[in-house]
């Protein structure tokens, strides 16, 4: 067995084992015990990769198996992994990792609990590895399925509103995405629905014939593009991330909304690469407004949630908008903001929760001078901020400043338009963060039952630093990922130039 596999193996085997627990003790013993052992073995896959990558420069795809699934319709289990394909297995790990010890006092069902919630981490796990359009988009319906539970059940506020308007929109795309799917195995031949096979068969991806990409591509950008916050089908995300409970929306906005980046750049972009070069300027404007877009709105905003939702709308729009920009430099960029992004906002969330069930409010107009009540958990969420408003030397301004020197490189009045407005996102982002924690941390506390509370636990304090310390090694250095993902970045970059140049494209109005 391919040990890709066991990326998928570890959930299932920790499924078995709180399927077998009888009591509290034992339900985080296997969850503490199987996320540790995904993480040890990311990190091991990171190491194992670079060294294979440095004895094979020219492959693709490294530690490749493939598996006959269903012969009749070509199916087959394959995985195989590049530089992007590592960096989100690892940061994937890094959030199951620390929402484990984020759920730590999660009441009541802890044991149904963990058991969908590591049946959504498989999921993920398994999107990542596999290279077969079926298999990915199996997995990625396993990783859809349980957040309505998640959500519905352990939610707060109007939870269940929250969890069907989630799953009917996310379901909506996944029809898209469908379509999309059997449009490009049929369109390449109907041999395989293998990525890199279809990108490498005679001719290439240019093996469909144009006038198809044109329909399929909108259908697949789309589809992977409403998990991705893709204006204006955003509209779940907010009240999904409000109501789902603190692990949830950390393993939800830092994971799952990089399953659509991850699937439009992997998919759409890299088989359907003419349709690309004629109709990612559409998508570059409705990514412009999911940018600037939810800087505004999280600047209105007074629940802490609704505040991070947003932002995170603006910040994976922002991956969505550089992988339209089609450069090498803001690619690799649109990678290094799933990542940094994937880190940042699980942070905010676990910091949110924490400070939610000590106060059990999120209206920012209730809370005040928290830095003097609470200091471990409001010197966190400073730095969260920060690295949130792209301050240097932690993720977020190294994923910023690659994706818009990268969008700058495109030549044109329009591009540069666009950048720029994408751009004012920095300011704004840094209003609304500047704004709330002087209003929440300082100042005198509004509220005497506010006094009493207490500062964060041993287990709340563990996985807090863990993810500072991520953030903090992202942004100090860089330049070991970024180098990991270019190698992947490559042969979709070079697609697109084959098809044409996105630059030359005359279907764009506007230049």
């Amino acid at each position: 067995m391919n040990f890709l596999s066991i990326f998928v193996l570890i959930p299932l085997l920790m499924l078995l084992g709180l399927w077998a627990a009888r009591n509290l003790n034992q339900v985080r013993g296997v969850m503490v015990t199987g996320s540790t052992a995904l993480l040890a073995l990311s990190v091991y896959l990171v190491f194992a990769f670079l060294d294979a990558r440095s004895l094979d420069p020219q492959s693709e795809m490294l530690f490749v198996k493939s598996i006959e699934w269903f012969p009749p319709l070509h199916i087959t289990y394959t995985v195989g992994v590049d530089g992007i394909s590592v960096a989100m297995l690892l940061l994937s790990a890094v959030i199951v990792f620390t929402g484990t010890f984020a759920s730590w006092q999660l009441r009541p069902l802890t044991k149904e609990y963990f058991l969908w919630f590591t049946l959504l981490s498989m999921g993920v796990f398994g999107f990542f590895i596999t290279i077969d359009m079926f298999a990915m988009f199996m997995f990625y319906e396993i990783a859809l399925i349980p957040m309505y539970l998640l959500i519905g059940v352990w939610g707060s506020g109007r939870k269940e509103y929250s969890a069907m308007k989630l799953t009917l929109m996310l379901m909506g795309g996944s029809a898209f995405l469908m379509c999309g799917i059997f449009g490009i195995f049929y369109g390449a031949g109907g041999q395989t629905m293998n990525i890199i096979d279809i990108a490498n068969q005679t001719g290439g991806a240019h093996a469909i014939d144009g006038n198809w990409q044109m329909l399929w591509f909108p259908m697949t950008f789309v589809g992977f593009g409403i998990l991705g916050a893709l204006f204006p089908f955003h509209t779940w995300s907010p009240d999904g991330h409000a109501s789902a409970p603190t692990a949830v929306s950390m393993l939800h906005a830092g994971v799952l909304m990089k399953l659509g980046g991850y699937g439009c750049f992997r998919i759409a972009m890299y088989l359907l690469p003419e349709a690309a070069n004629e109709l990612s300027w559409i998508f570059l404007i409705l990514t412009g407004i999911s940018v600037v877009y939810g800087a505004f709105s999280a600047c209105v905003q007074t629940d802490l949630k609704y505040i991070n939702a947003y932002s995170s709308v603006s910040h994976c729009g922002l991956v969505l908008f550089a992988i339209c920009m089609a450069t090498e430099t803001a690619s690799v960029g649109a990678i290094l903001q799933m990542l940094s992004h994937g880190l940042m906002t699980a942070l905010f969330f676990a910091l949110i929760g924490f400070i939610y069930g000590r106060t059990h409010t999120r209206d920012i107009r209730e809370l005040a001078g928290l830095m003097k009540i609470m200091p471990f958990l409001a010197v966190c969420y400073v730095i969260a901020g920060l690295a949130n408003l792209g301050l240097p030397g932690l993720s977020g301004f190294v994923a910023e400043m690659t994706i818009f020197v990268g969008s700058f490189e495109n030549p044109g009045t329009f591009y540069t338009a666009m950048t720029v407005i994408a751009c004012t996102s920095i300011v704004i982002t840094a209003v609304y963060i500047l704004r709330l924690v002087g209003k929440i941390l300082y100042g005198t506390p509004t509220n005497p039952h506010h006094l009493q509370l207490t500062d964060a636990t041993w287990d709340e304090r563990f996985s807090v630093i863990c993810l500072i310390l991520a953030v903090a090694g992202l942004g100090l250095a860089p330049f070991w990922v970024s180098d990991m993902i270019q190698t992947g970045v490559h042969p979709v970059i070079e697609q697109l130039q084959a098809a044409g140049s996105l630059f030359d494209s005359h279907s764009n109005p506007f230049l």
